[in-house]
Order: structure tokens, then sequence, then C-alpha cells
């Protein structure tokens, strides 16, 4: 009596893990949880770059001063090393994390697949089939095949299950502090930009220009000497926004498209060896 209720309560489970595979109930929410944590990793890939490029700009844009005839250039972007090496490092964390992401959406594909879904529910259906065949070698090879069909199912459920717990932990805890991260990067990137379109507005006089003309330009250049001080407080207090939230971003990556998964996987293989070594597998179908 107790050997046919466990067998029928394993039926019955082996029924349910088919019918779920097959209705695939949280395949749609997985893939769209992956594809949107996919494009915010590309977004905010593509404002790194930004960034990025607005500094490389400030480094190379010389502000020219000639008080006098004698030619002065200052280079005021060059503040912006230390920030200009953390963000190379963010756009290579960020391009990590697309690529991560890229991963789950490929192994998403195969695995909630149709050909993949059809693989693991004749497998359960060989197992119930077995689990119902008397003899010993039926019995040796239920218990494989259960093995078999524990393997295929952490597979078919692990990336939608990665996604659904990444997504959920990004909406409860780091949305608010993704948004407005990513907005003061794009607002620095802007004032960069600004400040190295001011400094770009500071010309060389013309050779052939006149003595009021002359004047003028001296003055000018004077005024933009004494604005250096002004160029490099401005880019001081951009770099200095632009560097907390750019570790703020590397943190959140890190830790959405890195650090769960990885967790995931450890629980998931973990589980696997303690669910294979139980004892009461080998006695399955006796």
């Amino acid at each position: 009596m107790k050997k046919g209720y466990r067998k029928l309560s394993l039926t019955v489970i082996f029924l349910v893990l088919a019918l779920l595979a097959g209705l695939g109930i949280i395949d749609d929410v997985g893939r769209e949880y992956t594809d949107r944590g996919f494009k915010r990793a590309l977004v905010t890939f593509a404002v790194a770059r930004s960034l990025n490029g607005v500094i490389s700009v400030a480094q190379g844009t010389e502000v020219a001063i000639q008080p006098a005839g004698i030619g002065i250039n200052f280079t005021p972007g060059q503040i912006l090393d230390p920030i200009n090496d953390l963000i190379e490092r963010f756009s290579w964390v960020m391009l990590a994390s697309s690529t991560s992401l890229g991963i789950q959406k490929l192994m998403m594909v195969i695995f909630i697949s149709p050909a993949y879904t059809l693989l693991l529910i004749s497998v359960l259906c060989l197992l119930i089939v077995m689990l119902w065949t008397p003899g010993r070698a039926v019995s040796w090879g239920t218990s494989f095949v259960l093995k078999l069909a524990a393997f295929l199912f952490v597979l078919r459920f692990a990336v939608p299950g990665v996604a659904f717990i990444g997504e959920g932990v990004f909406k409860l805890f780091l949305e608010e502090q993704y948004v407005a991260s990513t907005e003061q990067i794009e607002k620095a990137a802007k004032e960069i930009g600004m400040i190295n379109q001011s400094a770009e507005e500071s010309l060389p006089g013309l050779p052939d220009e006149t003595l009021i003309e002359k004047a003028k330009r001296l003055y000018e250049n004077a005024t933009t000497r004494m604005d250096m001080s002004d160029y490099i407080e401005r880019y001081k207090a951009a770099a200095s926004e632009a560097s907390e939230h750019a570790v703020n971003l590397i943190v959140i990556f890190v830790f959405q498209t890195m650090l769960i998964p990885l967790l995931f996987l450890w629980v998931i293989v973990n589980g696997f060896r303690r669910l294979i070594s139980q004892q009461w597998l080998v006695e399955v179908g006796k």
C-alpha cells in the first residue's frame, strides 16, 4: 500500500512538471525580464561611452592665451584624467554585463525552445512508464532517468528563474538608485560638453588684425586667463558627480548581472547534488 502510494505521488509530481514545462508559465515573463535587463545594460553602456567621449574631447582641448604676443596654451581638461580611467573601467563593466545578459538571452532561447521542452516531457513520460514497470533492471534505470529528468528540468527553468529573481531585486532595491545615477551621469556628460564648447571659443588672433582688434583680443585673452580657475572648478564638480554615480552603477550591474546569477547557480548545483545523493532515488521503482 505504501509502495503504491509513493508511486502514485511521484506520478502526479512528474505530470505536473511536464505540464509546467509544456505550458511555459514563466517563460514569457523570464524572456521579458531578460530583454529589459539587456536593453538597460546597453543604454547604460552608451551613456558611459558618451561621457568617455566628452572627457576625451576635454583632455584634447587647449585654451589659447596670447598676452603681449606670447603664446600660452592651457589644457584644463587634464584635470579629468582620474575620472577618465574610472569611466573606461565602467565601460568595460557595462560591456561585461551586456555580454552576460546576452548569454542569458541565448540560453533562454535554447532551453525554452519547443525541441528542448519536448525532450524534457518525453523523459518525464518515460520515467512514469518505468516507474510502473516491475523488474530490478527497470528499477535501476528508473533511478538514472529520474536524475536525468531532474537535470533537464533544472536547465529548463534556471534561466527564467535567474531573470525573475534579478528583475525582482532590481525593482525592489536598485531601480531608484539606477535612475538617479544614470540621470546624473548624463547631466555630467552635458556639463563637460558645455565646458568644452566654452573652452574652444578661445581663439588665437589673426596676424593682420587692427590695433583695436588687437586690444580687444588682449582683453579677451586676459579675461580667459582669469577664467582658467573657473574652468578647472567646473570640471572638478562634474567629475566628482560622475565618479560617485559611475561607482553606483558598477555596483548595481555587477550585483544584478554577475553575483545574482552566480549565487543562483551555486544554490541550484548544491541542491541538485543533494537531490541525486538521496537514498530514496535508488529505491524508486522497487
